[in-house]
């Protein structure tokens, strides 16, 4: 049987770093689970590694990709009750292949009301929105979003709002966003309107900044003091500049950094936690790319207000 992957062997623009590549499918690893990959999505966090970011923490040569979907075909003796169902493969091997051989005790059951297209996405966004409430909790405060048409900032919202946000602002990039944004009851704010950016920044108690940047900058230095600025992404490319008032405030999250190596069973948990949560949610629609057509996947996910991609790694 074949393998094929999207490895990246060195850094630089994703679409010039990755290579579709096949190989003959190995025999499992005793102990592991053997996981036929269905779909994955094109994040940030996939992306952004490959251009080198983050080279104190991943070093090619690496397989793509940290989330996604697919089935169990063979497992230990002690796992076999698990053959036949879907699985999450994560912290593990790139996500990004059609096939992994997974940690048994990580790998997170999937519900059977949930569809693929909904399970794959469950990880990174949907979990580190649920980490970032529990640490920084949003009851009564005003709440900033920025790249706030992205999954994740979604998410904030909405969950944000059922914590008992007082109110929610969220600095959009594309104007397709805006109407999504208004309707999640979210006020609506172009990340070209840099005053008003200003305006709300001086309001704000606790600021979710996915952007970095020019415009993370401008709202960290405009934040009241006692507030609290927490990067979670740098999709601007560009580093946070605090001045000196404002560097109290300035906070940084990570997930791998914040999960650790916390025990298999808390990890099983807190996905426990969040089907309920992602059966309730609003998620962006999608469109869906053979393995083969990963460019065309990678090109959709950089037009400004397109619907998710997904690669489906079985076409």
């Amino acid at each position: 049987m074949e393998h094929r992957a999207l490895w990246y062997r060195n850094f630089g623009p994703p679409q010039d770093c990755l290579s579709l590549e096949s190989a003959p499918l190995g025999s499992r690893p005793e102990g592991t689970l053997r996981v036929e990959m269905r779909l994955a999505p094109v994040n940030p966090s996939d992306l952004i590694p490959i251009t080198g970011a983050y080279r104190h923490r991943v070093q090619p040569p690496q397989v793509a990709g940290y989330e996604g979907v697919g089935h169990v075909t063979d497992a230990p003796a002690a796992y076999q009750h698990l053959i036949g169902r879907r699985v999450l493969s994560l912290r593990g091997n790139g996500t990004w292949q059609t096939h992994i051989d997974a940690a048994p005790a990580l790998a997170i059951p999937v519900p059977d009301d949930i569809p693929d297209v909904l399970a794959a996405r469950a990880y990174i966004n949907p979990l580190a929105a649920h980490l970032m409430l529990k640490t920084w909790p949003v009851k009564d405060r005003h709440v900033l979003l920025t790249g706030a048409g992205s999954t994740c900032a979604s998410l904030l919202a909405q969950w944000a709002w059922r914590d008992g946000a007082r109110s929610v602002t969220g600095v959009y990039r594309s104007d397709s966003r805006k109407a999504e944004l208004e309707a999640m009851g979210v006020e609506p704010v172009s990340l070209v309107d840099t005053s008003r950016v200003r305006t709300v920044a001086e309001k704000a108690d606790l600021t979710f900044d996915a952007l970095g940047g020019e415009t993370g900058s401008i709202i960290l230095n405009a934040m009241p003091v006692g507030g609290a600025f927490v990067s979670y992404g740098l999709l601007s490319g560009k580093p946070v500049m605090a001045e000196a008032h404002a560097r109290e405030t300035h906070t940084r999250f990570h997930m791998r950094e914040s999960l650790g190596l916390i025990a298999p069973q808390i990890w099983q948990t807190l996905f426990q936690n969040l089907w309920p949560m992602l059966r309730e949610a609003k998620m962006p629609d999608t469109d869906i790319y053979t393995l083969e057509d990963w460019q065309s996947a990678l090109a959709a996910y950089a037009r400004p207000g397109s619907r998710k991609p997904l690669l489906d790694l079985q076409a």
